[in-house]
């Protein structure tokens, strides 16, 4: 009596998983096909869009000229190296200590110049960038909202063409804005 019991409670389990299992499975697939999904390529963005070139061509317009300045330092620099080597044998010793270090002080002035140059430069492409992401999510919830999109990615290791909209969102970014 006990193994019939079991068998049939057995019978009972198998059935009452195999129904979760496939309703699961019908409420996912049903789900699927209402999930309207969308993908960005965000480094695209921030390097073919209008806002991203016109943000690149501010930094290189207002860092230009500090980068002509230190490339004239190493231009000099280099300069006065090749002088004191080719001509460290024929001077006095006092002269050759005294260009040695000039050439010491400028070469730590260009360094620091350059560091400085880097942080400033880091500091601004990121104040720069960071506009351009915000403006591009305003655009991409603007166009996810008309849409009706449930999710959108802004990184995926794949996505399909189908789904890409990232064309979309840099033809928005390039309109004037209103």
């Amino acid at each position: 009596m006990q193994s019939f019991l079991h068998s049939r409670l057995s019978r009972y389990a198998f059935w009452l998983v195999l129904f979760l299992w496939l309703s699961l499975a019908y409420v996912r697939w049903s789900v699927a096909q209402d999930l309207k999904v969308g993908f960005v390529n965000t480094e695209r963005l921030l390097r073919d869009s209008a806002p991203a070139k016109a943000a690149q061509a501010k930094l290189e317009q207002e860092f230009s000229k500090r980068e002509k300045q230190i490339q004239d330092s190493a231009n000099k620099l280099k300069d006065m190296s090749t002088k004191l080597e080719r001509d460290a044998t024929v001077m006095p010793e006092s002269e050759r200590v005294k260009r040695q270090r000039e050439a010491g002080e400028l070469e730590r002035d260009l360094q620091r110049r350059q560091r400085e140059f880097r942080e400033d430069l880091n500091q601004r492409r990121n104040e720069e960038l960071a506009a351009v992401v915000e403006r591009a999510n305003r655009v991409i919830r603007q166009i996810a909202e008309a849409e009706k999109f449930d999710l959108i990615f802004q990184e995926a290791v794949y996505a399909s063409n189908r789904i890409d909209i990232t064309e979309k969102v840099i033809r928005a970014l390039n309109t004037p804005a209103r």
